[in-house]
């Protein structure tokens, strides 16, 4: 099950978060927070506060969370063609460039696709996107960086942006996934973070001049603050909010929710509880008290794969774990091995029975049709391949006949079938599938005898018959008609096989 920390560091005081993952659980284990003292400094606190959610030890957990102040960064919602989406990290920069105080090339950043608002879905599609991006100079990521890993010896995984952090918790506080907009003031003691919902993903962000110190003198200058964001996230096109939560530690400031809701003319509220699991580290008290945490809770739920806020750590900054986090998972990797092996060996196991049983069911089923149809039983596929090759053997490679009806032509032009001396005609020759008919005319009965005499002697010629015989009408010769089979001994299955001597093998059928 991993472990996240979000640890929010504020000017005034260091809150962190740990929460673990199951399956289909998410518990909020512990959450702390430590003042800064301004003698010691930073690092601290820090360590104060993640030995105190974690138990004392400050390096068992899977992932770190962190932010960057929201003044550090910039914050634009950029159009850009929708043509352009698959390219957005190399046109970004361009469109940054202009806008920017400082150089690109010093500077990381991230961006968002933003949705369109749902009652534009059914519009035509648009041919410009709109493109949340957060941007900072590369030193000022990597000075927060070197201040956390200075402070517990191991690096951030993940750094935030301002307050992009608590779009983190829409999964758990069903009210922030509404069209809204709605407004989150993050309220510190000295600055306050501001960021705008809409459709349960950050649309617009800002940070605050003001927070809970100096109140209430200070109350009309943190009002106009928040004026002036709501204005400038109005002037974007955005319609007006409908509901403002407050959290951080201000949220349970002495009148700090009747007095924004009266100046604003907004329904002002805590931030609602997060839907999690609540381990032992998490006391009735504090429960009631998690909208101080909300930020450091929404940093550690980032480290999830649904993280809906921007991460600072990219280009040469990005992020590369190390062989100690490898050396942590090998029990783990150890287990999810054997399973693998396991599931293989089983699986193995039963696509073998599965194929003997295949095996012995078609051997079966080849003795039977073998009996059946070759007058054999037997489950040898040779055996039968075999048998198969007797009962259809024909040892004549040429499926063309070794006498055809040219043969027969061939044959009855021959002298010693009909001589020179007889007087012969042939009105008609048919032949019909190996069965010939001869219609002819010869001098006499004793002429037709004698080509039936020389047919029947022919190897290729059987049944050779005289059908009729009449005298012509008007004449004194005899018509006759004359039949006989035509098939030559090769042409037999289980004949002597055709060699290569075709034409000797004619010149016996009458000359092929």
């Amino acid at each position: 099950m991993p472990t996240w920390l979000g640890i929010d560091i504020g000017r005034a005081a260091v809150k962190v978060a740990l929460v673990r993952s199951a399956y289909r659980k998410t518990t909020l284990e512990a959450v702390t927070t430590v003042d800064i003292d301004d003698e010691k400094g930073v690092e601290p606190a820090i360590r104060e506060a993640v030995a105190s959610a974690l138990g004392g030890a400050v390096t068992a957990s899977d992932g770190i969370s962190i932010a960057l102040d929201g003044s550090r960064a910039a914050l634009r919602t950029l159009q850009v063609p929708a043509s352009a989406q698959k390219q957005l990290a190399e046109v970004l920069p361009f469109e940054l460039e202009a806008q920017l105080p400082f150089e690109i090339s010093d500077s990381v950043f991230d961006f968002r696709t933003l949705a369109a608002p749902k009652h534009l879905a059914g519009a035509e599609p648009s041919a410009t996107i709109d493109v949340l991006v957060a941007v900072a100079r590369t030193e000022d990521v990597r000075g927060r960086i070197d201040l956390v890993k200075s402070a517990l010896g191991i690096e951030p995984e993940r750094v935030g942006v301002g307050a992009l952090p608590l779009a983190n918790l829409v999964p758990f506080v069903p009210q922030l996934s509404e069209e809204g907009p709605i407004v989150l003031v993050d309220l510190g003691a000295v600055a306050s973070e501001f960021v705008v919902l809409r459709g349960g993903e950050s649309v617009f962000a800002r940070t605050l001049s003001f927070g809970t110190r100096g109140l209430p003198q200070t109350a009309p200058l943190l009002v106009r603050e928040i004026r002036a964001s709501v204005a400038a996230y109005r002037s974007s096109g955005g319609p007006p909010p409908t509901r403002m939560y407050l959290c951080g530690g201000g949220a349970f400031a002495d009148g700090a929710v009747r007095h924004l809701s009266d100046e604003l003319e907004l329904p002002v509220e805590p931030l609602p509880a997060p839907a999690l699991e609540f381990g032992v580290g998490v006391s009735p008290e504090r429960a009631a008290e998690l909208p101080r945490y909300a930020k450091a809770i929404g940093l550690a739920l980032g480290l999830s794969t649904r993280s809906l806020g921007l991460d600072l750590r990219r280009g040469p900054l990005s992020y590369e774990r190390g062989f100690a986090w490898v050396r942590e998972k090998i029990p783990l990797l150890a287990g999810l091995s054997t399973v693998i092996v396991c599931s293989f060996f089983f699986s193995a196991c039963m696509e073998l029975r599965a194929s003997s049983l295949d095996r012995v069911s078609l051997e079966k089923a080849l003795g039977t049709v073998t009996k059946e149809v070759l007058g054999e039983d037997t489950s040898s596929a040779s055996r039968a391949n075999e048998l198969l090759g007797q009962l259809t053997a024909i040892n004549d490679e040429d499926p063309m006949p070794h006498a055809d009806a040219f043969d027969v032509m061939v044959q009855l032009s021959e002298e010693t079938v009909i001589p020179k001396t007889m007087n012969h005609d042939i009105d008609e020759l048919d032949v019909q599938k190996s069965h010939v008919v001869v219609h002819g005319i010869v001098g006499s009965i004793p002429d037709v005898e004698s080509i039936k005499t020389e047919l029947a002697n022919m190897k290729c010629f059987s049944e050779v018959k005289i059908a009729r015989t009449n005298q012509v009408v008007g004449g004194d010769r005899q018509k006759y008609v004359l039949e006989f089979d035509e098939k030559c001994p090769e042409d037999i299955k289980g004949g002597k096989k055709k060699d290569t001597q075709a034409a000797g093998a004619s010149s016996s059928a009458g000359g092929k």
